[in-house]
């Protein structure tokens, strides 16, 4: 059963206190400004021509949205600062209207909006974890360096809960933050990530993390048929996005001639030879940035040693004399 919070000094509710006498009105300078201004503000919605009521079906539509994005009743509400008895009162239509200032403040929440104490889904922290993986940060790794317990941080990136709470996202985001830009030392965790198509935090953006329908971007080129060649001839996993635009290709071409369709394929082979090229170069812009080899190496996916091949392979062009 939820416990209404008390309205803040300055509000109209904690000026008139409840009609019960369970909490009684305060008159403090404070409340009664507050309630002068509110009383202000619905004479200049009047003057307006509008009303001070919100119809409830409109603020049911908008929460059914904000459920539908994977919030609580009760993180709605702490959103809106209202109780939640008012959005339960709301979505079994007890009530028929809201004052506007109550219902501005529903209106005004985002879908996915979430707090330290909201459920929310897995998404973001399984990816964050198994991102680690990929670097060679393992369960003992992550524990050691966060208040995770290692079992948990297993059950996670084995997908084996469906929500966490914010407090637990909040750790990981943490770690993942601290650890993201080392490679660690767990083989066998690299091994796992290998087996299971895991990405490295290069490939993520992270502001992108919760977000079902994005992918890692492994070479830069995900989502064309350079991606898929590049897929292909580094041995990384293969994603969707390249899937589909290796099948699309195909079927472009699929009308030209025999001796033609292998020489598009051919050059469409090579457009993924640069991909030593880029390693270098990105490997280079990294450690002028202050990087090391084995912190560059970590933040583009890929072993120590095959960063320093890549450098050996694709020497810096000398400058030319000033």
């Amino acid at each position: 059963m939820s416990t209404r919070r008390t309205p803040p000094h300055g509000s109209e509710g904690r000026y008139r206190g409840t009609r019960s006498g369970s909490r009684p009105p305060c008159r403090c300078t404070t409340c009664i400004r507050g309630n002068r201004l509110a009383g202000i503000r619905r004479e200049r919605v009047r003057l307006a021509g509008q009303s001070n009521l919100i119809p409830a079906q409109e603020l049911a539509a908008h929460i059914a949205t904000l459920t539908e994005s994977g919030m609580s009743q009760c993180a709605i509400a702490r959103a809106a600062n209202v109780s939640q008895t008012t959005i339960s009162y709301i979505i079994n239509g007890r009530i028929r209207s809201s004052q506007r200032d109550k219902g501005e403040r529903l209106l005004a929440v985002r879908p996915g909006t979430q707090d330290d104490i909201s459920d929310q889904p897995i998404l973001a922290s399984r990816r964050r974890l198994q991102a680690l993986y990929a670097i060679g940060h393992g369960q003992l790794s992550i524990a050691s360096n966060s208040d995770i317990n290692h079992s948990t941080v297993s059950h996670v990136v084995n997908g084996r809960y469906e929500t966490v709470n914010g407090a637990f996202a909040a750790r990981v985001r943490d770690v993942y933050s601290e650890l993201s830009k080392t490679a660690g030392p767990s083989i066998k965790a690299r091994r796992r990530a290998e087996r299971a198509g895991w990405a490295p935090p290069a490939a993520w953006d992270d502001e992108r993390l919760d977000d079902p329908t994005a992918h890692p971007e492994w070479t830069g080129h995900c989502g064309s048929d350079r991606g898929w060649w590049m897929h292909t001839l580094q041995k990384l996993p293969m994603c969707q996005p390249c899937e589909t635009a290796h099948e699309q290709w195909k079927t472009e071409h699929r009308g030209l001639p025999a001796g033609q369709f292998q020489a598009a394929l051919m050059t469409s082979r090579a457009s993924a030879s640069s991909r030593g090229t880029d390693i270098a170069t990105d490997g280079r812009e990294l450690m002028r940035l202050g990087c090391d080899a084995e912190q560059a190496a970590a933040r583009l996916g890929i072993t120590r040693q095959h960063l320093q091949q890549e450098l050996n392979r694709h020497p810096e062009p000398a400058k030319d004399a000033a």
